[in-house]
Formats: structure tokens, C-alpha cells, sequence
């Protein structure tokens, strides 16, 4: 168990949180979610002790083991795979160490045997004699090829040191385990396997994460950053984000009874407990919502910009047809005689092994890149809207953001520009910094109000989810949701793809996988696997 005592942390005037009191118990996972810069990650290494907080203790049940998803992915370069993943129990590792340093000694004494001895038995104790397959194993239920577990960290790809970081993490069942965005780069075969280790997972679990998807498979509690505060919550983050709205919804409507809003809000949290995702989790969940008292709840202060499209025209029923487009980079072939045609009504996630297949597709469609072979035509009555992966050419100049904005709208106007940008959450002084100094998230923000401008019916949107937080990855959903003409995208958010899309293409190598369904039955058809197997190059990782 952990627990946090008056923890504060200050910088300078900016206070964090201010004397969080919270226990974090075994058999729960717990995801922390807060606004961009509420102090997430930071709250994690202060829990680590990688950061000491301004006042107060964190506390430790003694002879619990804590073991943190490592972010420096050059940390084990000269170290072997499986060594890597076994270095995650570090005194099972020092065990192994010593012990082998003892055996490999010229002058072997009768002080150091009675110490080998100790070791031995203390490396029985903790099922040592099954380390390296406990590690192999881990390995290969993350993608890691069996020929890999032996290479030096150096030789791996930035994806595949990503999935030996996780299992060193994973690696002999840690007391308490800390995860700082475990989902980025994995496939959704992988996180698939990550979620239901997680939920059965019998210890402590501690998690940062945008993956609104994940954090509902894998979440006992929501651990809430905002207020200056931490709080917990029972529940995963749908029922967090549902119970903060239908709370804010509640709190405005000042005439309604106390009584009325009880009723109303005690009837959400009962429907939430009778479907709980997790068949393990659903009998502990539902009671503690019983014993959950609603003046608990609470409204977020945290803000979801308003993201809207209206389409300027109406689409006619041909959108986009595509014929036998390829491209290779170099000897690498991308993709091979793609062809589908895209009709009113289509909303196509595009998915594939290779984001640079995903990315040139898009590019090549919007206009932008030169296919090898093949055409392509747009509709007559269409118009367009690419947001790009990389949008750093969008930004090269000094312009404000009024400035920038105003390029792309109409109305030129100052007030209705101030007025748009206000609805992006970009107030104030905020309006009139130079784009050249704008955060990841801020551009893709002013990208998505670009597209809102040009008031296009067909939306070509290449990862657009990327660098953005919860909040506005929630109202881009929605709006895209609501949205009316065609929509042609791909994105690592699991709910983003399953909410959005009605049809899905796979780009690969030796053609297209297209299937009209979503995205939760795309994944688990199985006759979607048997075209993957036969699409892709053997191994290919994603």
C-alpha cells in the first residue's frame, strides 16, 4: 500500500497540488488524469522517489516492491534483452550477480561458499531457476521475436526497446507498479494483452495515460488532478467524465429539487455499476458504488474547447474513387495497387502496420505527394480539409495567432477571430502570442481551427489526436461524431477509431484489407487475421 501525507508541491508561486492525503491499495489499478501540465508525470516520480515533494511523505507498506516503466530508451543499450527485462527485479538481479561473480573466481574460499550457500537458497526462495523463462515468456506475449531476447538493447528498434521497457516493468510481479503512458507504440494486439494482464493483475497499479480506451479496460479508480487537489474517484474515466458532466449539467439547472438531482445521478451510477467492463472488477466496482456518497462527485474545472465542422455544401453520393495507387520508398514497397471507391455516408479509418504507408497514403490523396502508379478523383462536389501529421511548415513564420487564423477565415474581422480562438481555448494575451512558440498540442489545436474555417465536407486527418490532451481529444470525437459530410482518418486512440468510424481499410504491403465494420470487430475477425498473415511480410512488427 501507499500513502501519500500532505504532500505539496510548489514551484516558486505556481503550487501543483497542495496537502494531497490519498492510499493507493492492492487489487486496484488507479489512472491519474488531469489537464496538460497539472502534474501527471510529476506526481508519479514524487510517488517513485524521484522528485521530493516540497512538504510532506510518501509511505511504503516495508518489504513492498515498486517497479517503474523506464522512459530512456538507450538506458540498456549495452546490456542484453532478456538481462534488460530481468534487471526490473533488481534484487533477484543482484542475487544473480554476485552469485555468478562468486562461481567465476580463481581462488573460491570456504567464506565464499557459506556466502554462495545464502545466495542459493535465497535465489530458490524467489523462483530464480525460472528467471530467464518468467522473462522469455513476458517477451514474447509483447512482440519481441525469440531470436531478439539474446541481441544487445542497441541493435533493437525505438518500437521494440518500448515493449522490453514494459516487460522489464511487468517483470516479477512488482507490489506496486507505476506506468507513464504505457500504450505509446504498441499495437492494438499488444495493449489488447496488456489490459487483461492488468486486470487481472492482483497488486497495486498506478497509471498515466490518453488512451480513454485503456484507462476504462484497466481502471479500479480515477485519481483526479484539479482543485490544487488529488482526489479519488471509483470507477474508470467514462464514468469520471459522465458523472463530471451530468454533474456541471445539474449544478445549472437551479430550479430542479435536490432530491430530483439525487435521483438522477444515483440512477447513472446504478446503470454504471450493472455493466462494468471487466467481469473481475464488476462485483468489488458495484460495491463501492453503493457506498459511493454523491456530494463526492464534483464538476471538472478543466476546459473542452469547441470543436465543430459545418460543410459550406452538401456532399453529392461519389466522394473518392481510388485505382491501383502505389508507392515504394526506396526498395521498401509501401503499398501495391490500392483501389476502393468512397461513397456519402463513409467515415474510413485507415489502418496499417507502417505509419509511413498510413501517411503517404494521405498525403497522396490530399494533393500532396506524387503516387508511383495508379489516379485517384475526388467527387465534383467535394472539398477537402487535410490535417497533416507534421504540421511544422504551418508555423514558420511570426504571425500572432489572431494573424495566423485570419488567413484561413472570411470573415476577417479581429472580433470574430478573437471570438474562435477564444472557443480553442486560446484567450487573452494567449491570442496575440507568435505561432513559432506554440506547444505541440496548441498547434494541432490551431490546425483542427483551420479545418473548421475552410469549411470542407471531407476531412483527411492523419493522426490528429497526436499531442493533444484528454479534453480536447474528447471534443474532436464528438464533433467528428456529429460531423455530416465524409471523414478519411487514423488515429491511436482506440475510442477515437471505434466511435468514429463505420468502415475500415488496411493498407499493406500486397494490398488492402476493407471491411465494412467498426473498429472492435475489425480487430477480432477473424478472417481479417488470416488476410493479415498473408498480407504482410513475415514478422513485421507493428
Amino acid at each position: 500500500m501507499i500513502t501519500v501525507n500532505n504532500v505539496s508541491l510548489r514551484y516558486g508561486k505556481r503550487i501543483l497540488f497542495d496537502e494531497v492525503n490519498l492510499k493507493f491499495t492492492k487489487g486496484n489499478c488507479y489512472g491519474i488524469i488531469g489537464a496538460n501540465g497539472a502534474g501527471k508525470s510529476t506526481f508519479m516520480k514524487i510517488i517513485s522517489g524521484e522528485i521530493e515533494p516540497t512538504t510532506g511523505i510518501i509511505d511504503i507498506t516495508p518489504g513492498e516492491r515498486m517497479a517503474v516503466l523506464k522512459q530512456n530508451h538507450f538506458e540498456f543499450d549495452q546490456h542484453s534483452v532478456i538481462h534488460t527485462v530481468m534487471m526490473g527485479h533488481k534484487k533477484l538481479w543482484n542475487i544473480i550477480q554476485e552469485k555468478d561473480a562468486l562461481y567465476a573466481k580463481p581462488d573460491f574460499s570456504e567464506e565464499d561458499g557459506i556466502r554462495v550457500g545464502d545466495l542459493e537458497a535465497e535465489f530458490g526462495e524467489m523462483n530464480g531457476w525460472n528467471a530467464e523463462s518468467d522473462a522469455a515468456e513476458l517477451l514474447s506475449n509483447l512482440g519481441i521475436r525469440e531470436e531478439l531476447h539474446y541481441e544487445f538493447m542497441e541493435n533493437l528498434s525505438g518500437k521494440e526497446k518500448v515493449r522490453v521497457l514494459l516487460a522489464q516493468a511487468l517483470y516479477g510481479n512488482p507490489d506496486i507498479l507505476l506506468m507513464d503512458e504505457p500504450t505509446n507504440d504498441l499495437d492494438i494486439d499488444t495493449i489488447s494483452w496488456l489490459e487483461n494482464f492488468l486486470a487481472d493483475y492482483q497488486n497495486t497499479v498506478i497509471v498515466v495515460s490518453h488512451d480513454r480506451h485503456f484507462l476504462d479496460a484497466v481502471c479500479t479508480h480515477v485519481a483526479d488532478i484539479d482543485y490544487g487537489k488529488i482526489t479519488i474517484f471509483t470507477g474508470n474515466y467514462s464514468f469520471w467524465y459522465q458523472s463530471s458532466q451530468l454533474m456541471l449539467q445539474l449544478m445549472s439547472q437551479k430550479n430542479k429539487k435536490t432530491e430530483d438531482k439525487r435521483k438522477e445521478l444515483q440512477d447513472f451510477i446504478s446503470r454504471f455499476s450493472a455493466n462494468a467492463s471487466k467481469a473481475k472488477q464488476a462485483t468489488s466496482r458495484k460495491k463501492a458504488l453503493e457506498k459511493l456518497n454523491i456530494e463526492e462527485l464534483r464538476p471538472s474545472t478543466r476546459k473542452y474547447p469547441g470543436i465543430f465542422f459545418t460543410p459550406e455544401r452538401d456532399l453529392g453520393d461519389q466522394v473518392l474513387q481510388v485505382n491501383q495507387i502505389s508507392k515504394k520508398i526506396g526498395d521498401k514497397t509501401l503499398f501495391h495497387n490500392i483501389t476502393f471507391t468512397a461513397e456519402k455516408g463513409d467515415k474510413i479509418a485507415i489502418v496499417s502496420r507502417d505509419p509511413l504507408a498510413k501517411t503517404n497514403f494521405f498525403e497522396i490523396i490530399a494533393g500532396e505527394k506524387e503516387a508511383d502508379h495508379g489516379t485517384f478523383k475526388w467527387g465534383v462536389t467535394v472539398t477537402n480539409n487535410y490535417l497533416p501529421n507534421e504540421n511544422h511548415t504551418f508555423f514558420t513564420g511570426d504571425l500572432n495567432l489572431i494573424d495566423w487564423l485570419r488567413q484561413y477565415s472570411k470573415d476577417k474581422d479581429e472580433s470574430f477571430v478573437r471570438g474562435f480562438l477564444g472557443r480553442m481555448l486560446f484567450s487573452g494575451e494567449e491570442s496575440l502570442k507568435s505561432c513559432k512558440v506554440l506547444s505541440g498540442g496548441e498547434k494541432v489545436r490551431c490546425m483542427i481551427s483551420r479545418g473548421m474555417l475552410l469549411g470542407g465536407n471531407a476531412l483527411i486527418l492523419d493522426e490528429p489526436t497526436n499531442h493533444l490532451d484528454m479534453e480536447s481529444i474528447t471534443a474532436f470525437n464528438n464533433a467528428l461524431q456529429d460531423f455530416k459530410g465524409f471523414v478519411i482518418f487514423t488515429s491511436h486512440d482506440h475510442q477515437f477509431m471505434q466511435t468514429v468510424a463505420n468502415r475500415i481499410i488496411e493498407i499493406t504491403p500486397n494490398g488492402i484489407i476493407d471491411k465494412l465494420m467498426s473498429y472492435d470487430e475489425y480487430i477480432v475477425d477473424p478472417k481479417v487475421k488470416e488476410l493479415q498473415d498473408q498480407l504482410y511480410p513475415a514478422g513485421q512488427l507493428v
